[in-house]
């Protein structure tokens, strides 16, 4: 196995899905390979398949055709496989009622791990340790069905990070939750981000995903249509067109200025504000 094999962590091949047996297909020959410790916005039309295919990639869906493989080698589809895949590949659902289920917070992060035959002083000793960290102790004896929406959300990361994953998979991680709690979440993401974990997030935020992604997955109608680092994606306006996404506005105001002379063509393109600042404050001083 070489190098570049060694670092792709999860890997679709010609992976296919249908809800229903005879039925239309939500994923029509996924290929894909992920790199470990990458950042991956997944991005698409709602039906695209991005649900699915996160499904997929910890088991609990099987494709009807295909495979996925982790660490180079196929899901383990037998009991104690997919508890090991569980426990190493977390998914975090767009709806945190969905994953949500004990009696209090601290129990319901604790589920998980006491679950991995994990001692009750190790378990308590780890739950503690996630709990601080992602700032849940105000909350923590609360009901999880009593918690805002934000809250719920910390609350399932907390769910999947204490039992340590090496990929954590976020669908739509900021749905319905306001300005502060979404700031919140992706700080708690960007984190992650820095200890390694890799990232595979669903967003229909373009703005984010070009200024936060290492790479862009943009799926269309149960395939890969384009997978590329975040500039690359989100200038190709055909796939742009057939995704119903548009061009982000960092982007489409960098292309104006360039087109009236104000910054030079040689330069790169901005992935964030502050960058297409500079630019600016370069370019006014020369």
């Amino acid at each position: 196995m070489n190098t570049e094999e060694q670092d792709v962590i999860i890997e679709a091949r010609d992976v296919h899905y249908a809800y229903e047996e005879g039925g239309p297909h939500s994923l029509n020959g996924v290929n894909l390979k992920i790199k470990r410790g990458k950042k991956v916005a997944f991005m698409g039309a709602n039906g695209c398949g991005k649900s699915t295919f996160f499904l997929c990639c910890n088991g609990i869906y099987k494709p009807d055709k295909g495979m996925v493989l982790f660490e180079g080698k196929p899901v383990d589809y037998s009991k104690k496989g997919l508890l090991d895949l569980r426990s190493r590949v977390g998914i975090v659902f767009q709806d945190p009622d969905n994953q949500l289920f004990s009696a209090s917070v601290y129990q319901e992060i604790s589920f998980g791990i006491l679950n991995m035959g994990v001692t009750e002083e190790k378990a308590r000793q780890e739950v503690d340790q996630v709990i601080g960290h992602l700032e849940i102790t105000p909350f923590r004896d609360r009901p999880a069905h009593a918690l805002s929406g934000g809250q719920k959300k910390q609350v399932s990361i907390a769910d999947i990070l204490v039992m340590h994953p090496e990929v954590i998979i976020l669908d739509e991680p900021a749905a319905a939750l306001d300005a502060k709690h979404t700031k919140i979440v992706n700080q708690i993401v960007d984190g992650l981000a820095e200890e390694g974990i890799t990232i595979l997030m669903a967003t229909h935020d373009i703005d984010y995903a070009l200024s936060w992604a290492d790479e862009i997955v943009l799926m269309h109608e149960g395939k890969v249509l384009r997978h590329a680092d975040p500039v690359t994606v989100c200038t190709d306006q055909e796939a742009l067109a057939m995704t119903n996404q548009e061009e982000p506005a960092v982007l489409k105001l960098f292309e104006r200025l360039q087109k009236k002379g104000i910054l030079g063509s040689g330069l790169k393109p901005p992935v964030n504000i502050r960058e297409l600042e500079h630019y600016i404050e370069v370019s006014s001083r020369a």
